[in-house]
C-alpha cells in the first residue's frame, strides 16, 4: 500500500487490497445485545417497545402507530416534491410491471396428468425503512412497489423516529401516502425488527421483512431468519468505478463521494490500469470532499476505500468480481464487451450514468446485495414478495405407469411406506384397484 496518501489508501492490485479484509466479521457485542433486545420484544411485546424507543432512540411516544398528528405534517411538504415522489414511483412501478409479465403460473403434462407451479403473493409485508437521522422517502418506493405489484395485500411499514422531533418523517410518510399504505409505527433497530418476526399487541407478524439498515437491524434480521423471510442481510453501502483513460477524474470523484456520504462505513473503491487516472481522480478527492455538507462523515468512509491500480482491463475484471460490488460503474470504452463476464447488484454502464440515476430515477431497484452477497443474491424485485408452489396431479393410468418405478426408488432408500403408499391404490377394487 502507498503510504504517502493523505485521503484514501492506495492498493497496487487487487490481492494486496482484500488482504486487509473487508470489515465484514461479527461484532459479537452486537450480536448478544440484540439477542436481548428480541427476547425482551417477544416476551413483554408492546410494553418492551416503548420502553427500548425511549431508551435506544430517546424518544418518548404515547403510541407505536404514527399519530395524526404525523399525517398531517405531510400537507407541509410542497406540491413539487410530491410530484416528484410520484414521477419516481411511477418508473419504480413501470420496472417492476415488466418483471411481473415474466413470473408466471405453468404446466407440463395433459389433463390425465401434470406437474407445474403456482405462483402466489406472500400475505404481509413488513418493510423497513431507515432514519433516524435522516429521510429516506426512496426506500419506501423500493421496498414497496415491488411489494405491490407482486400482489401482497398487506404492507406495514417500520421507521424510526426523528431523535429531535419524536416523528416518522413527513417525506416518509408522504411516500407511503402516494401509494396508500396506511400501517405505520414509529420503530427502529432491532426492537422493529423483532416486532415485525414475532408481533405484539399492536402489530402482528409478518411473512417477510425487507429493506436495509445498519448492523443492528442486520444482526436482528439474521436472528429471526426461520420465523420470517428476509430479503438480505445488507452491509454498508458500497461502489466500485472501473475507469480508462475516456473518464472525467472530477466525476470519477464526484461518484466515489455519492457513496462515502453515505455513513462512515461506506466504501469507494475506484479500479484502474491508467496512473494518470488514479492520481488525478485523488486529487479531485481532495478538493470536492471539502465541499461536502457530510464531509467529515465522506472523509471517514473513504479510509475504508481504495485506489487499485491493476496491469490491464483483465486484472481489473477479476478485481470486480473478487469484490462483487454493490454498484459498478464501467466508465471505459467498450463497457457491455465485458457485462456478461461481471458480478455485481447493479451495473452503470458509460460515463453518463453515474449510480444515484438508479438509486432514485430509471426504476431499477436500488436495494442490493453487498459485501460480496452479488455472488449469490440479486436486488429486491417482485420475487421476494413471491412464492413458488409445485402442483402436482396424476390420474389412476399416469400413476399406474410409474407405480413400479417410484416404488423401486423407494425401496432404493430403505422407505417401504414410501413405496406402499403408491402400491396400496392397486391391491383391491375398495383401495380403487385393477
Amino acid at each position: 500500500m502507498d503510504s504517502a496518501t493523505t485521503i484514501i489508501p492506495k492498493y497496487s492490485g487487487v490481492t494486496e487490497y482484500l488482504a486487509k479484509g473487508q470489515g465484514n466479521t461479527l461484532d459479537h457485542s452486537v450480536s448478544l445485545r440484540v439477542t436481548q433486545i428480541i427476547n425482551q420484544v417477544r416476551e413483554d411485546g408492546d410494553s418492551a417497545l416503548f420502553r427500548l424507543t425511549r431508551e435506544l432512540d430517546g424518544v418518548e411516544r404515547s403510541q407505536l402507530s404514527v399519530t395524526s398528528e404525523e399525517w398531517a405534517s405531510v400537507k407541509e411538504i410542497p406540491s413539487d416534491v410530491h410530484d416528484l415522489l410520484r414521477r419516481a414511483g411511477d418508473n419504480i412501478h413501470r420496472f417492476h410491471t415488466e418483471e411481473r409479465k415474466g413470473i408466471a403460473n405453468w404446466t407440463l403434462g395433459q389433463d390425465e396428468g401434470y406437474v407445474g407451479q403456482h405462483v402466489s403473493p406472500i400475505g404481509r409485508a413488513g418493510l423497513y425503512v431507515p432514519g433516524g437521522t435522516a429521510a429516506y422517502p426512496s426506500s419506501v418506493l423500493m421496498n414497496a412497489i415491488p411489494a405491490q405489484v407482486a400482489g401482497v395485500d398487506e404492507i406495514v411499514i417500520v421507521s424510526p423516529p426523528d431523535k429531535k422531533t419524536g416523528r416518522v418523517s413527513p417525506l416518509v410518510l408522504a411516500a407511503a401516502r402516494i401509494l396508500g399504505i396506511h400501517e405505520i409505527y414509529a420503530l427502529g433497530g432491532a426492537q422493529a425488527v423483532a416486532a415485525l418476526a414475532y408481533g405484539t399487541g399492536s402489530i402482528r407478524r409478518v411473512d417477510k421483512i425487507t429493506g436495509p439498515g445498519n448492523q443492528w437491524v442486520t444482526e436482528a434480521k439474521r436472528q429471526v431468519f426461520g420465523q420470517t423471510g428476509i430479503d438480505s442481510l445488507a452491509g454498508p453501502s458500497e461502489i466500485v468505478i472501473v475507469a480508462d483513460e475516456s473518464a472525467d477524474p472530477g466525476c470519477l470523484a464526484s461518484d466515489l463521494l455519492s457513496q462515502a456520504e453515505h455513513d462512515t462505513r461506506a466504501r469507494a473503491i475506484l479500479i484502474s490500469w491508467k496512473n494518470d487516472i488514479v492520481d488525478k481522480t485523488e486529487k479531485e478527492l481532495e478538493r470536492q470532499v471539502s465541499l461536502l455538507p457530510r464531509q467529515t462523515m465522506a472523509r471517514q468512509a473513504l479510509r475504508n476505500g481504495a485506489l487499485i491500480r491493476v496491469k490491464d482491463s483483465e486484472e481489473a475484471l477479476a478485481a470486480i468480481n473478487a469484490i462483487a460490488p454493490e454498484h459498478l460503474e464501467l466508465q471505459i470504452m467498450n463497457a457491455e464487451a465485458i457485462l456478461p463476464l461481471v458480478i455485481a447488484g447493479a451495473v452503470f454502464i458509460g460515463p453518463f450514468t453515474p449510480e444515484p440515476v438508479g438509486d432514485y430515477w430509471a426504476g431499477c431497484n436500488h436495494i442490493l446485495p453487498t459485501r460480496g452477497t452479488a455472488r449469490f443474491a440479486s436486488a429486491l424485485s417482485v420475487r421476494d414478495f413471491m412464492r413458488w408452489t409445485s402442483v402436482v396431479r396424476y390420474d389412476r393410468e399416469t400413476l399406474n405407469r410409474d407405480r413400479d418405478a417410484i416404488a423401486s426408488f423407494a425401496r432404493l432408500e430403505g422407505l417401504e411406506a414410501h413405496a406402499r403408499s403408491v402400491e396400496a391404490r392397486f391391491r383391491d377394487s375398495k383401495a380403487g384397484g385393477e
